[in-house]
């Protein structure tokens, strides 16, 4: 299947940076959720702007409309830094993504095969920091329920792979649910089983959003 077909893709949960030194020289990486090109490439511009003294700021972004890679070396031998650093993404199966690695260069030569391996790690390093975010189809549900319930409706949550997107405290507790689309008539009959009529669970449409993936 065409992975732009896809209604369920994994993106970077957000913005993250991590830093890796390899012979005194000094690799920040930097992951963004990106949504269009123009995004990406102004991302990329406002780093080489903030690092101006580095000596590469190595990029790629992927953009799942269109199916848009792209990425640089920035002045690394070729084949050294930016398609390294797609192929992680590649490999992850990420989509949406801008990746930029920043080299303050240490004096000392790392040769292809290092340069490789430095951008490859840091921009691994980073989308390990940012976490990742599913985005998929989901069915949204208003629940109210009694103070007592509350860990018993979260546990039932998380079994089905759902999340709770807002949470509001007052004489009972109303909370805002995500379920994935096709587990509605499962989730709404162990809320019936759960509560003995004291769970009010009423539909409220659908949406496509990303949620981070530990809490999916």
């Amino acid at each position: 299947m065409d992975e732009s077909s896809k209604t369920e893709y994994p993106i970077p949960a957000g913005y993250a940076a991590a830093e890796f030194v390899e012979k005194r020289s000094r690799f920040i990486g930097q992951v963004w959720p990106v949504e269009t090109e123009e995004q990406a490439r102004q991302l990329i511009a406002e780093t080489k702007s903030k690092y101006y003294d580095a000596r590469h700021s190595c990029w790629c972004f992927m953009i799942r409309e269109g199916g848009i890679m792209r990425y640089s070396d920035d002045g690394e031998p070729q084949g050294t830094a930016g398609q390294p650093m797609l192929e992680i993404f590649r490999r992850r199966s990420v989509q949406n993504v801008c990746c930029v690695v920043t080299r303050y260069f240490g004096g000392i030569l790392l040769g292809a095969g290092g340069l490789v391996r430095a951008y490859s790690h840091t921009a691994n390093l980073a989308l390990d920091t940012a976490g990742i975010a599913i985005v998929r189809s989901w069915s949204r549900f208003l629940l109210e329920c009694p103070y007592g319930l509350f860990q018993r409706v979260r546990t039932e949550l998380e079994a089905i792979g759902g999340t709770a997107e807002d949470t509001e405290y007052g004489s009972n507790i109303l909370l805002t649910v995500l379920v994935p689309e096709g587990t509605e008539k499962a989730f709404a009959a162990r809320m019936a089983d759960l509560s003995a009529g004291t769970i009010s669970l009423l539909a409220n449409g659908t949406a496509l959003k990303a949620v981070p993936l530990n809490n999916s």
